[in-house]
């Protein structure tokens, strides 16, 4: 089964700037460009129009969006649309419409493990909050094949708790010159405690705070890494990867050099800056719609 290309991970995981170690204070160079919204390169409508099949996924996206728009409910759960159907023409054609938007994210096999050997793999379209979502077998071969429209897609949320669930890197005693670390890590355990549905973020930004190399290393051993693992370009990127425990994200910002500009661990469902937002899913709205009508006044012009 075809299926679409899906961006690498260029994007390293490495331990949060926190040292204050430096003789001088450095300034980062700026990022230099922006990621936004660019339409994709349609085909003329009536070619469009021809393929019923893509035709009837973007109407079923767009039911999808506006349902989930106008119940306005956070954590909602994504709609589905099955692409195990479409057959080669629509769905070459379904690719081309749908492009690809910001976020791209993986789930690998194992914690930490090789992003070539992701078992789902999920890209953004251009469309934000409408997701392609691949399930692969042990060869790389699509068995499932199918769009997601909602605030993030349910195998990464499945996958993050699932690794929450699963025993935590042993607890070690923190090094000799260890100084900081400890108490970041009993302030996320009380928040993991007091969090709940609904809560906003809890974040904690290591690169202001006064971390050693060995600080960072024993926060990095004791927090684990997961097996989800997202992308998301915009101003510059972002790397989001879950962690060992319940509810808790290293964030970490990178400018357009791929320098580290923030890094950060959230408590939380998921970052936000993963997540599409009611604005999103409404603006993706009227965009699919925008297609629609276009291909819908291309069939009136044919009949009369």
């Amino acid at each position: 089964m075809p299926s679409p290309s899906l961006k690498p991970f260029p994007i390293p995981l490495v331990a949060g700037p926190g040292s204050q170690e430096d003789e001088a204070p450095g300034y980062l160079p700026m990022p230099q460009g922006m990621s936004t919204y660019q339409p994709p390169p349609l085909p003329e409508p009536e070619a469009l129009a021809a393929h019923r099949g893509c035709v009837r996924v973007l109407e079923e996206a767009l039911a999808a969006l506006r349902a989930l728009a106008g119940a306005a409910l956070p954590g909602a759960p994504t709609r589905t649309i099955d692409l195990a159907g479409l057959d080669p023409a629509d769905r070459r054609l379904l690719n081309q419409v749908l492009g690809e938007g910001e976020v791209a994210a993986q789930v690998l096999t194992v914690p930490g493990g090789a992003a070539a050997d992701a078992r789902v793999r999920v890209q953004e379209s251009v469309f934000a909050g409408v997701w392609r979502v691949l399930h692969l077998d042990a060869d790389g071969l699509v068995r499932g094949d199918r769009l997601e429209v909602g605030a993030v897609p349910q195998p990464l949320l499945d996958a993050a708790v699932e690794d929450g669930i699963r025993p935590a890197p042993v607890t070690e005693p923190a090094p000799e010159g260890v100084m900081n670390a400890p108490s970041l890590l009993a302030e996320l355990a009380e928040r993991r405690r007091l969090w709940k549905p609904g809560d906003a973020p809890h974040v904690i930004n290591l690169t202001l705070l006064p971390l050693s190399a060995g600080d960072s290393e024993h926060l990095t051993r004791q927090i684990g890494e997961g097996r989800v693992l997202i992308l998301s370009r915009g101003y510059g990127n972002c790397r989001i990867v879950d962690t060992r425990w319940p509810r808790t994200w290293r964030v970490t910002y990178f400018n357009s050099t791929d320098m580290i500009i923030l890094d950060t661990l959230e408590v939380c469902r998921v970052p936000e800056v993963a997540c599409a937002s009611l604005e999103d899913l409404e603006d993706s709205a009227e965009r699919v719609a925008e297609v629609l009508e276009w291909v819908q006044d291309e069939e009136r012009s044919r009949r009369g």
